[in-house]
Protein backbone atom coordinates (compact mmCIF):
# COMPACT_ATOMS: atom_id res chain seq x y z
CA UNK A 1 0.00 0.00 0.00
CA UNK A 2 1.21 3.42 -0.69
CA UNK A 3 0.09 6.21 1.39
CA UNK A 4 0.35 9.54 -0.95
CA UNK A 5 -0.47 12.89 0.14
CA UNK A 6 -1.60 15.01 -3.07
CA UNK A 7 -1.13 18.74 -2.03
CA UNK A 8 -3.07 21.57 -1.35
CA UNK A 9 -5.60 20.48 -4.05
CA UNK A 10 -3.97 21.21 -7.92
CA UNK A 11 -3.21 18.65 -9.23
CA UNK A 12 -0.04 20.37 -10.63
CA UNK A 13 1.28 20.64 -6.58
CA UNK A 14 1.77 16.73 -6.34
CA UNK A 15 4.81 15.48 -6.09
CA UNK A 16 6.29 13.25 -9.11
CA UNK A 17 6.68 10.09 -6.96
CA UNK A 18 3.12 10.81 -5.88
CA UNK A 19 1.81 10.65 -9.28
CA UNK A 20 3.75 7.90 -10.57
CA UNK A 21 2.16 5.54 -7.52
CA UNK A 22 -1.47 7.05 -8.63
CA UNK A 23 -0.68 6.04 -12.04
CA UNK A 24 0.86 2.52 -11.66
CA UNK A 25 -2.13 1.69 -9.30
CA UNK A 26 -5.18 -1.04 -9.35
CA UNK A 27 -7.27 0.79 -6.81
CA UNK A 28 -7.19 4.45 -5.52
CA UNK A 29 -8.61 5.62 -2.32
CA UNK A 30 -10.04 9.22 -2.29
CA UNK A 31 -10.29 11.69 0.30
CA UNK A 32 -12.29 14.93 -0.08
CA UNK A 33 -9.49 17.30 -0.76
CA UNK A 34 -7.32 15.16 -3.20
CA UNK A 35 -6.26 16.05 -5.93
CA UNK A 36 -8.55 14.40 -7.81
CA UNK A 37 -7.79 15.57 -11.21
CA UNK A 38 -4.79 13.41 -11.19
CA UNK A 39 -7.08 10.29 -12.00
CA UNK A 40 -8.96 11.42 -15.16
CA UNK A 41 -7.91 9.33 -17.87
CA UNK A 42 -6.81 6.62 -15.60
CA UNK A 43 -8.15 3.00 -15.64
CA UNK A 44 -8.50 2.62 -11.69
CA UNK A 45 -10.79 1.73 -9.16
CA UNK A 46 -11.78 4.70 -7.33
CA UNK A 47 -13.35 4.52 -3.81
CA UNK A 48 -14.14 7.90 -2.32
CA UNK A 49 -13.53 7.50 1.53
CA UNK A 50 -14.19 11.64 2.26
CA UNK A 51 -14.97 13.23 5.48
CA UNK A 52 -17.31 16.39 5.26
CA UNK A 53 -17.22 18.59 7.93
CA UNK A 54 -20.88 17.99 10.13
CA UNK A 55 -21.80 16.09 7.08
CA UNK A 56 -20.96 12.28 5.18
CA UNK A 57 -18.14 10.49 6.66
CA UNK A 58 -16.65 7.31 5.98
CA UNK A 59 -15.61 6.02 10.23
CA UNK A 60 -11.77 5.71 9.96
CA UNK A 61 -12.15 1.74 11.02
CA UNK A 62 -13.83 1.38 7.61
CA UNK A 63 -11.06 3.21 5.43
CA UNK A 64 -8.53 1.01 7.24
CA UNK A 65 -10.39 -2.46 6.39
CA UNK A 66 -11.12 -1.47 2.69
CA UNK A 67 -7.05 -0.63 2.90
CA UNK A 68 -6.11 -4.17 4.14
CA UNK A 69 -8.82 -5.78 1.79
CA UNK A 70 -7.59 -5.14 -1.05
CA UNK A 71 -4.08 -5.37 -0.34
CA UNK A 72 -4.68 -8.35 1.02
CA UNK A 73 -6.70 -9.01 -2.34
CA UNK A 74 -3.02 -8.41 -4.71
CA UNK A 75 -3.95 -5.40 -5.56
CA UNK A 76 -1.86 -2.05 -5.59
CA UNK A 77 -3.67 0.01 -3.33
CA UNK A 78 -2.70 3.79 -3.63
CA UNK A 79 -4.14 6.24 -0.09
CA UNK A 80 -4.56 9.50 -1.69
CA UNK A 81 -5.12 12.68 0.31
CA UNK A 82 -5.03 15.75 0.60
CA UNK A 83 -2.25 18.43 1.79
CA UNK A 84 0.26 15.61 3.56
CA UNK A 85 -0.88 12.68 5.34
CA UNK A 86 0.90 12.93 8.46
CA UNK A 87 -0.33 16.47 8.98
CA UNK A 88 -3.31 16.15 10.59
CA UNK A 89 -4.24 13.69 7.92
CA UNK A 90 -4.72 10.61 9.93
CA UNK A 91 -2.21 8.78 7.90
CA UNK A 92 -0.21 7.18 10.85
CA UNK A 93 -3.09 5.34 11.81
CA UNK A 94 -3.51 3.46 8.02
CA UNK A 95 0.29 3.04 8.47
CA UNK A 96 0.05 0.76 12.12
CA UNK A 97 -3.71 -0.45 10.47
CA UNK A 98 -1.61 -1.85 7.49
CA UNK A 99 1.35 -2.97 9.44
CA UNK A 100 -0.26 -5.02 11.58
CA UNK A 101 -2.01 -6.64 8.62
CA UNK A 102 1.41 -7.09 7.68
CA UNK A 103 0.67 -5.56 4.62
CA UNK A 104 4.23 -3.40 3.38
CA UNK A 105 3.86 0.65 3.56
CA UNK A 106 5.50 3.35 1.14
CA UNK A 107 5.33 6.99 2.38
CA UNK A 108 5.17 9.73 -0.48
CA UNK A 109 5.23 13.12 1.17
CA UNK A 110 2.87 15.77 0.39
CA UNK A 111 3.06 19.89 0.82
CA UNK A 112 0.72 20.75 3.47
CA UNK A 113 -1.66 23.47 3.21
CA UNK A 114 -0.07 24.58 6.60
CA UNK A 115 2.51 25.79 4.28
CA UNK A 116 1.08 26.27 1.01
CA UNK A 117 -1.50 28.15 1.64
CA UNK A 118 0.29 31.21 3.39
CA UNK A 119 2.71 30.79 -0.01
CA UNK A 120 0.16 30.87 -2.32
CA UNK A 121 -1.48 34.33 -0.73
CA UNK A 122 2.15 35.60 -1.20
CA UNK A 123 3.04 34.73 2.67
CA UNK A 124 6.09 32.85 3.69
CA UNK A 125 5.51 31.55 7.37
CA UNK A 126 8.97 32.81 8.18
CA UNK A 127 10.64 35.76 7.37
CA UNK A 128 14.44 37.19 8.44
CA UNK A 129 13.38 39.90 10.69
CA UNK A 130 9.51 39.00 11.10
CA UNK A 131 9.86 35.89 12.91
CA UNK A 132 12.11 32.99 13.95
CA UNK A 133 9.42 30.35 13.17
CA UNK A 134 5.99 28.99 13.48
CA UNK A 135 3.59 26.66 15.08
CA UNK A 136 0.97 24.85 13.48
CA UNK A 137 -2.21 23.51 15.56
CA UNK A 138 -5.39 21.67 14.85
CA UNK A 139 -8.20 24.16 15.23
CA UNK A 140 -11.25 21.47 15.04
CA UNK A 141 -12.02 21.86 18.75
CA UNK A 142 -11.93 25.59 20.69
CA UNK A 143 -10.48 26.25 23.32
CA UNK A 144 -12.26 25.67 26.61
CA UNK A 145 -13.56 22.41 25.22
CA UNK A 146 -12.32 19.47 26.88
CA UNK A 147 -11.48 17.32 23.78
CA UNK A 148 -8.61 20.28 23.04
CA UNK A 149 -4.77 19.36 24.01
CA UNK A 150 -3.86 22.86 22.92
CA UNK A 151 -2.11 24.98 26.02
CA UNK A 152 -3.73 28.27 23.68
CA UNK A 153 -2.17 30.66 26.88
CA UNK A 154 0.78 29.20 25.90
CA UNK A 155 0.56 29.45 22.31
CA UNK A 156 -0.51 33.36 22.33
CA UNK A 157 2.98 33.98 24.28
CA UNK A 158 4.94 32.11 21.87
CA UNK A 159 5.81 35.15 19.77
CA UNK A 160 6.26 32.25 16.55
CA UNK A 161 3.48 33.27 13.63
CA UNK A 162 0.41 30.31 14.31
CA UNK A 163 -1.20 28.49 11.42
CA UNK A 164 -4.45 27.30 12.30
CA UNK A 165 -5.85 24.50 10.31
CA UNK A 166 -9.74 23.03 10.38
CA UNK A 167 -10.45 26.12 12.41
CA UNK A 168 -13.15 28.13 10.46
CA UNK A 169 -15.89 27.27 12.66
CA UNK A 170 -13.98 27.50 15.89
CA UNK A 171 -11.86 30.91 14.62
CA UNK A 172 -13.93 33.42 17.15
CA UNK A 173 -13.18 31.71 19.72
CA UNK A 174 -9.80 30.83 19.06
CA UNK A 175 -8.71 34.74 18.65
CA UNK A 176 -11.08 35.71 21.91
CA UNK A 177 -8.49 33.58 23.62
CA UNK A 178 -5.53 34.76 21.87
CA UNK A 179 -6.54 38.58 22.55
CA UNK A 180 -7.73 37.13 26.29
CA UNK A 181 -3.86 35.56 27.01
CA UNK A 182 -1.59 38.69 25.74
CA UNK A 183 -1.84 38.78 22.41
CA UNK A 184 -1.69 42.20 20.59
CA UNK A 185 -5.35 42.30 19.33
CA UNK A 186 -3.39 44.38 16.27
CA UNK A 187 -1.52 41.45 14.98
CA UNK A 188 -2.01 40.59 11.81
CA UNK A 189 -3.90 38.09 10.25
CA UNK A 190 -5.00 35.97 6.81
CA UNK A 191 -7.42 33.39 6.04
CA UNK A 192 -6.83 31.43 3.01
CA UNK A 193 -9.93 29.20 1.35
CA UNK A 194 -9.34 26.85 -1.49
CA UNK A 195 -5.47 27.46 -1.85
CA UNK A 196 -4.25 26.29 -4.90
CA UNK A 197 -7.61 26.10 -6.62
CA UNK A 198 -9.27 28.58 -9.10
CA UNK A 199 -11.91 29.49 -6.13
CA UNK A 200 -9.09 30.42 -3.74
CA UNK A 201 -9.73 33.19 -1.19
CA UNK A 202 -7.97 35.49 0.84
CA UNK A 203 -9.28 37.23 3.75
CA UNK A 204 -6.38 39.75 5.47
CA UNK A 205 -7.43 41.59 9.24
CA UNK A 206 -5.83 41.15 12.24
CA UNK A 207 -6.75 39.03 15.81
CA UNK A 208 -9.06 41.02 16.55
CA UNK A 209 -10.85 41.21 13.38
CA UNK A 210 -10.25 38.31 11.30
CA UNK A 211 -13.11 35.85 12.46
CA UNK A 212 -15.53 38.66 11.61
CA UNK A 213 -13.88 39.24 8.43
CA UNK A 214 -14.17 35.11 7.13
CA UNK A 215 -17.82 35.25 8.30
CA UNK A 216 -19.19 38.31 7.03
CA UNK A 217 -17.11 36.93 3.17
CA UNK A 218 -18.79 33.94 3.71
CA UNK A 219 -15.47 31.53 4.18
CA UNK A 220 -16.14 27.68 4.63
CA UNK A 221 -13.47 24.67 4.75
CA UNK A 222 -10.84 23.91 3.44
CA UNK A 223 -9.31 27.42 4.89
CA UNK A 224 -6.05 28.02 6.69
CA UNK A 225 -5.70 30.83 9.05
CA UNK A 226 -2.15 32.62 9.85
CA UNK A 227 -1.64 35.21 12.83
CA UNK A 228 1.46 36.77 13.28
CA UNK A 229 3.79 39.40 11.98
CA UNK A 230 4.31 37.79 8.60
CA UNK A 231 0.53 37.92 7.96
CA UNK A 232 1.37 41.80 7.45
CA UNK A 233 3.93 40.63 4.82
CA UNK A 234 4.31 42.75 1.60
CA UNK A 235 7.15 42.58 -0.80
CA UNK A 236 9.16 45.98 -0.88
CA UNK A 237 8.77 47.23 -4.11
Amino acid sequence: MTLVGGGPGDPGLITVAGLEAVRTADVVVTDRLAPLGVLHGLDVEVIDVGKIPRGRSTPQEAINRILVEHARAGRRVVRLKGGDSFVFGRGGEEMEACTAAGIPVVVVPGVTSAIAGPALAGIPVTHRGLTQGFTVVSGHVPPGDPRSTVDWGALARTGTDIVLLMAVATLPAITQTFVAEGLDPATPAVTIADAALPTQRVVRGDVATIASRVAEAGIGAPAVTIVGRVAGFAPSV
